[in-house]
């Protein structure tokens, strides 16, 4: 009897070793999952919306003009999300990312200082003696919409004189404005709406708004393309959209078929 038993108490063992092992396993399999991450490029207006559509990725917020000349010089992102749909079609030409869907839109307002020492009340006052006014340079998207607007409304040579500023971002811009260093500045209406109390917004007129379009693409040297589509397709669901217009965005315009 003595013979049997050892060997079937080694079994037992064994057995056991194996079943504790297995668990390990799959919570070292689980973990290297959870860790994963892809790095998404996006516009600095999607700094608030982006992390509450996917909490767990890695995001580098910037103006879509110095994030797509990064992207081209290599930098290591999966995913690009534009404020303008040219920079991801000029990528996409150029065999650095997938074919740019449009996935929300946006609106151009004019933010002041709370206590709006300049008097501004409307886009007219902007041509106004002494005026600080604050913009995004012209590569950046929202500074082309702003020329745009000015452009649109005749106004380009008038406004442009008192503008003391030019940023890398709207962020940068809405920042300088609600500090009081400067009297005015063109942000989107999604950024206005992320400091309230410490800036007033006026509105452009409708006829003079430019056609606000952010394009979203796969970075063709992505390693995780498959990680990268599936982001994507978050924001691009009901449950991101209605994050990106509880935020403040436009629904996206379908495409026609």
């Amino acid at each position: 009897m003595k013979g049997v038993r050892v060997p079937s108490r080694r079994l037992v063992a064994v057995f056991a070793l194996v079943l504790l092992a297995l668990p390990v396993g799959r919570a070292a399999s689980a973990t290297r999952r959870t860790q994963a991450q892809i790095t998404v490029y996006a516009a600095a207006s999607l700094t608030n919306v982006f992390p509450a559509i996917d909490s767990k990725e890695k995001y580098s917020f910037g103006g879509s003009n110095t994030l797509a000349a990064q992207i081209t010089q290599g930098a290591p992102a999966d995913v690009f999300a534009s404020a303008n749909t040219t920079l991801p079609a000029q990528l996409f030409q150029k065999g650095l990312c997938s074919k740019p869907v449009v996935f929300t839109r946006n609106r151009l307002v004019i933010v002041v200082p709370t206590a709006n020492p300049a008097g501004i009340h409307n886009i007219y006052d902007l041509t106004k003696s002494g005026v600080k006014l604050d913009i995004a340079g012209p590569g950046v998207p929202v500074g082309s919409y702003t020329l745009q607007i000015l452009k649109n409304m005749n106004l380009t040579a008038a406004v442009l004189k008192n503008v003391v500023s030019r940023e890398t971002d709207v962020r940068e811009v809405l920042a300088k404005v609600g500090l009081g260093e400067a009297d005015a500045g063109f942000v989107y209406s999604t950024d206005a709406k992320t400091v309230p109390g410490k800036v007033t917004v006026i509105k452009v007129p409708a006829w003079a708004q430019p056609k606000v379009q952010y394009g979203i693409c796969v970075v063709s040297h992505s390693g995780d393309k498959g990680d990268a589509r599936a982001f994507i397709k978050r924001v691009m669901g009901k449950a991101g959209q209605k994050k990106l217009i509880r935020f403040g965005f436009l629904p996206r315009v379908k495409p026609k078929h």
